[in-house]
């Protein structure tokens, strides 16, 4: 007899959901390596790259400043990815954009670890090393909404928040995996050779990258709202039509045979400008905690703590990010988005007033309180956000909606945040980042609050 016989089929149910384990596993081990690719630079950028790009002759917090100035070029390149690659998202799906954007980043990080310094080729490294996060941030600007799209696209509509926040862990397990990264190398050699050669290793790590892409390639189907716009396209040029069937919410036409970032900015220019908005506070209080606090933390005009100290300290609040983002996410899922994200952004100005107080006891444990507390009210924005952006733009422009908000954001945000906060605290104090966090967070609320819940909408072409 054969025993398989025996077995009960596999339901449609439980197909699904098995299909939406291995979907939302892919894309969080994606996201999660190619988030580690962009991190490890801004880890570098604090505690590596002013010595090792910029003569030696240049005054520390001048060549700090100059070294997270080339981290800023990659946020300058990110809305230019999210064309680019958006672009290609609407017009060829999700999954092969996708795939091409983690190859991208693993090269690019990749060669970053094999860069000559400034003592070998002089002036030649910092702009080599300004090229490749060049790079890097169109390989970002396009793998979010491959990534997120590939997640919320094919989840059900009541679990479309905590589907995407596996896309969004790909974040604070960046940070998680670039800490350890440089935790280990740093306790496993001397600083003369960490400084010399060991931080090389971290990045030449990123080939992993490469055989995540194949794996996406090989094993995920398309999004099930794609594989629909895709056939409304061949009824529509069958008809002789040129114009998609428009969105129950939306009563414009989308031309199909138009530039679909073209189409985003004429159907929804205010959607994308307050979803800008809405990710400013995430990326200012993201960046400054885990690069700019670094910097402060070692550096001999901030506390002079251990450059261990504060990799722990960061390394634990992403662990607390991470949980806390799925709660978010999943809460939003019953209660909508907005609420979650306007509480999230109000705390998170608050907090920004406790957060170097915190810090400045040179405490272990209350600079991990400190953190923690940032990057948690930060990730109740974050956790929803891939299901509040996916919700807000029509399946024939989403990719280029989604993705052109969100870097517009992050150049808005991140680009200089770390910059902007050095020179802040040099000039006016330290309280002056809280201030600049809180505004931030404002400029949030503001923007959220201009937009209308999407919990439960229904996304399918």
């Amino acid at each position: 007899m054969n025993d398989s016989a025996a077995l009960p089929a596999e339901s449609p149910d439980e197909h699904n959901e098995k299909n939406m384990r291995k979907v939302a596993g892919t894309a969080l081990a994606g996201t999660s390596i190619e988030w580690y690719d962009f991190f490890i630079y801004g880890t570098a950028a604090a505690l590596i790259f002013p010595t090792a790009f910029f003569p030696a002759d240049m005054p520390a917090t001048v060549a700090l400043i100059a070294s997270f100035s080339t981290f800023a070029v990659g946020f300058i390149a990110r809305p230019l990815g999210g064309i680019i690659f958006g672009h290609y998202g609407d017009r060829v799906g999700r999954k092969q954009t996708l795939v091409v954007a983690l190859l991208i980043m693993g090269g690019g990080t990749t060669l970053i670890g094999l860069l000559p310094t400034y003592e070998t080729i002089g002036i030649f490294a910092p702009l080599l090393l300004v090229l490749l996060r060049f790079i890097q941030g169109l390989a970002i600007g396009g793998q979010w909404g491959g990534a997120m799209l590939l997640v919320t696209e094919s989840a059900p509509s009541n679990r479309r928040g905590y589907y995407g926040a596996f896309a969004q862990a790909g974040a604070p397990m960046g940070v998680i995996l670039a800490n350890l990264a440089f935790l280990a190398i740093g306790a496993t050699m001397s600083d003369d050779a960490f400084l010399s050669w060991g931080w090389r290793l971290p990045f030449l790590a990123s080939v992993i990258l490469i055989g995540i892409s194949m794996y996406v390639q090989l094993h995920l189907e398309e999004t099930p709202a794609f594989k629909e716009l895709e056939a409304i396209k061949l009824r529509k040029r069958a008809e002789g039509s040129i114009k998609a069937v428009s969105e129950v919410v939306d009563p414009s036409e989308v031309n199909l045979d138009r530039s679909p970032i073209l189409e985003a900015l004429r159907i929804y220019p205010m959607r994308i400008a307050l979803a800008a908005g809405a990710f400013i506070s995430i990326q200012v209080t993201f960046y400054i905690l885990i690069a700019f606090v670094v910097a402060y933390g070692t550096n001999e005009s901030g506390l002079g703590l251990p450059r261990s100290t504060m990799l722990s300290a960061v390394l634990i609040a992403s662990v607390v990010q991470l949980a806390v983002q799925f709660q978010a996410a999943s809460y939003s899922d019953r209660h909508g988005r907005r609420g979650v994200y306007l509480a999230g952004a109000a705390l998170l100005g608050i907090w920004a007033f406790a957060l170097f107080p915190l810090i400045d006891t040179g405490n272990f444990f209350l600079i991990v309180i400190a953190i923690s507390g940032g990057l948690s009210f930060m990730a109740m924005q974050y956790g929803p956000q891939a299901a509040f952006y996916t919700e807000l733009f029509s399946t024939q422009v989403r990719y280029s909606g989604a993705s052109l908000g969100y870097q517009i954001g992050a150049i808005l945000g991140g680009a200089f945040a770390p910059t902007i906060a050095v020179l802040l605290w040099k000039e006016f104090g330290i309280v002056y980042v809280s201030v600049y966090i809180a505004i931030a967070a404002l400029v949030t609320i503001g923007s959220v609050y201009m937009l209308t819940e999407t919990s439960g909408k229904d996304i399918h072409a």
